[in-house]
């Protein structure tokens, strides 16, 4: 993402699209085995609780 679209979001746009890049990443470790289910499930659960994620916004 550019550094000036960046600049333009608001405090929570920007911490969507964090929570959605981590959550990205966590997927990515799962598939390749870099990481078990449990510590996927444990991982995102501590990233929704840390962010104050909704469970709408986590899907």
């Amino acid at each position: 993402m550019e550094s000036e679209e960046w600049t333009c979001l608001t405090k929570e746009e920007k911490k969507k699209r964090l929570f959605r890049d981590q959550k990205r990443l966590l997927d990515v470790f799962l598939e390749r085995g870099a990481i078990s289910r449990r510590q996927y499930e444990k991982s995102l659960g501590d990233l929704i609780e840390k962010m104050g994620i909704s469970e709408d916004e986590s899907e």
